[in-house]
Order: structure tokens, then C-alpha cells, then sequence
């Protein structure tokens, strides 16, 4: 669960858990795709568990099993982080507004707001909302030099998809997100609390179902006149393989922009490019975004290939043709956006980076 250097006490409690065969058989009651560790620990936090040693935790979740076992049956691993809202801030820079953002795999919906957030970026540049400062501040580092825009984008519709979509509005639904924050990380636990005051003020239209047969009604029913973009962020690796590629499928025919916010080893075929040379095969990676820290890495050489004023003229139809799969492979790709088709389509690619797999 990745984690060692980012929270000591679940660092602790998964070591002690992988070698407590009684602990393990506790678990192993939960259907397989339930025995998750952060599934595990934030059901037993939101219900007490003491946030010490593992020998305590230990000793309270022998006594409260079957209270965790209920709520791990229940809920899911939904954690909503706003602050890959400052990853995805360049990309939608590159677009022209108005837009209509719908994100797959949406939680509360917190990842919509990227116009109602302020940005700090490298310590020294800052991003604010056309009304002003916001609560909410998103720091990012960042490597290559992101073409940060000089505003935020002019969101007018916000809509997403999610197997169990949680309600902004609803105390419940906020604390279970607030318990899947890891313990040490009272900053992003006050995010998160920002965030979703934010949100209340005006809640996005988030829908229950299949990422597959929901995106697609998501997409026909934005704006006429605005330009859509569908994103996602660390969602597609919960989905088996055969599902996974349904989803590319679907999306890439669709008349939408697409914007992939995914670790290593979810999407073969695009980390098969992270290694080509800049004069080979034309990269689909943007850039890099590390998974615990708030820090991107551009392809600087990207910029260069890319056609920018074709770019920001870009109009999606809401009724544009499907793309057939022989078209999909002829199209021409650049390492910023993938496609700058006849049919105006432009897609994005963010990989969510380890430091130990990747050299930046």
C-alpha cells in the first residue's frame, strides 16, 4: 500500500498485519476485492481504531472485527484528492472554454473544481480564481516547465461517474473520506474538508453506474458549445484487463478531449512508449506526477512538436463521428496531445510516477 515514507503507523500495522496469521484469516472472510489495506484500516479508524502501535490496533480490531467486516462490506476505497487538480491544471490550460468536465471514477467530485481552487506552483507562483483567492491552495512542485496558464479554466458544466457516488452534502459520506486520509496527514485531511465546503456551495451532477455505459450519456448530454474533457485519475487499475481496454475503446470514440491520470503498468501500451528515444515514436506522456507528493515532471521537447494554435482553436461536436480503429492508429501524435485529428480530438496522457521504476 506504498506506505513507507508517507505514513509511519499504517507502514507499522501493515508489516504487523502480513505476519498475524489470525489477523490474516480475519480478513481473508472479506470477498477478494475487498481486502484492501486502506479498505481494512480506514473502516477500523472510522469506527475508533487508536491511530498507535500495532499491538493496539491489534488489540482492537480482535474485539470490533465484525463492526469492520460490516463496513468493509459496504464501503469502498474512495479516496477524493483535490490536489491532482493541480496536475491536471496545465493540460486544460491547452484547451479552450468553456469546458465540461466529467470525471470517471468521480467519489464526492472534488477533482471538479480546478476553477474554484488557488495553485501555488515551485513555492513562488501563484494561481487564483477570476473572483479571488481561494480557501483551498494547491501546491505543486513541478520539472520541465508546464505551460501553467495565467487562469484558471471557465468550468460551466461538472458531472461524473462512480459505482458509489458520495454526497458533498451528506456528514456521513464526508467522514468516511475523511478516514481513508492516512493518519499523518492532517494538511490534505484539511483539504479535503476545503475542498468539499467548496463543493456544497454547488454540488456536481455525479451518477451511479458502469464507467462504460455511463461515459457515454455523460458526454451526450454536456453543454452544446463547450468543449468536453473526461478524466480520471488512479481508477483504471481497479478494473480487470478486458474492462479496462472496453473503457479505452469507448472513450477514444467519443467526441470528447481525454485526460488519463494513471500509475505504471495500467496501460501497456502507452508505457511501452515512456522508454522511446525523443527522435522515435511520438510519446503520449505529458508528464509525470508522483503519487504522495504534490510534484509533476513535463516533457520539456513536447511543447515543440506540439501545433499549439490548432490546439486552443479546437471544437468538439457533441455529434462527431465515430472513430473507427483503423483511424485511431493513422491519426498523427505528439508527446502533449496525442491526437490532432481532422475531427478536432485531442488526448492526454499523466503517469503516475515511482521514483525507484522511472528516471525522471
Amino acid at each position: 500500500m506504498e506506505a513507507r515514507g508517507n505514513s509511519a503507523i499504517f507502514e507499522e500495522w501493515g508489516i504487523g498485519v502480513a505476519e498475524d496469521p489470525e489477523i490474516l484469516a480475519l480478513i481473508d472472510r472479506l470477498p477478494e476485492p475487498r481486502r484492501q489495506p486502506n479498505l481494512v484500516f480506514g473502516a477500523s479508524r472510522h469506527l475508533g481504531a487508536p491511530t498507535g502501535s500495532y499491538r493496539s490496533f491489534r488489540q482492537w480490531l480482535t474485539v470490533h472485527w465484525s463492526e469492520v467486516e460490516q463496513l468493509a462490506r459496504t464501503r469502498a476505497t474512495q479516496t477524493n484528492e483535490a490536489g491532482r487538480a493541480a496536475v491536471l491544471l496545465p493540460l486544460l490550460g491547452l484547451l479552450d472554454g468553456p469546458l465540461s468536465l466529467i470525471e470517471v471514477g468521480a467519489s464526492a467530485g472534488l477533482c471538479l473544481y480546478p476553477d474554484r481552487y488557488s495553485y501555488l506552483y515551485d513555492g513562488h507562483r501563484y494561481l487564483h480564481p477570476a473572483d479571488g483567492p481561494s480557501e483551498v491552495v494547491l501546491e505543486c512542485a513541478t520539472a520541465g516547465r508546464p505551460p501553467i496558464p495565467e487562469n484558471v479554466p471557465d468550468v460551466v458544466y461538472r458531472a461524473g461517474v462512480d459505482l458509489n457516488p458520495l454526497d458533498v452534502t451528506d456528514t456521513g459520506d464526508m467522514r468516511w473520506l475523511e478516514s481513508l486520509v492516512w493518519p499523518e496527514q492532517e494538511h490534505q485531511r484539511q483539504r479535503l474538508r476545503g475542498a468539499a465546503v467548496i463543493a456544497r456551495t454547488d454540488p456536481p451532477r455525479l451518477v451511479r453506474g458502469d464507467l462504460n455505459s455511463a461515459v457515454a450519456d455523460l458526454v451526450e448530454k454536456a453543454p452544446e458549445g463547450t468543449t468536453i474533457v473526461v478524466f480520471h485519475s488512479a481508477v483504471l487499475s481497479y478494473l480487470i484487463p478486458t474492462v479496462r481496454e472496453e473503457f479505452v475503446d469507448t472513450v477514444r470514440s467519443l467526441p470528447c478531449h481525454w485526460i488519463a491520470n494513471e500509475g505504471v503498468g495500467v496501460l501497456p501500451a502507452i508505457d511501452a512508449q515512456l522508454t522511446a528515444s525523443p527522435g522515435g515514436t511520438p510519446q503520449q506522456i505529458c508528464c509525470l506526477s508522483r503519487r504522495h507528493t504534490p510534484r509533476m515532471s513535463w516533457w520539456p521537447r513536447a511543447i515543440s512538436q506540439l501545433d499549439q494554435p490548432n490546439l486552443r482553436g479546437t471544437r468538439v461536436s457533441r455529434r462527431g463521428t465515430r472513430l473507427s480503429r483503423d483511424d485511431q492508429r493513422s491519426k498523427p501524435t505528439a508527446k502533449v496531445s496525442t491526437h490532432i485529428s481532422p475531427r478536432q480530438r485531442a488526448d492526454f496522457e499523466i503517469r503516475l510516477a515511482d521514483d525507484e521504476r522511472l528516471n525522471l
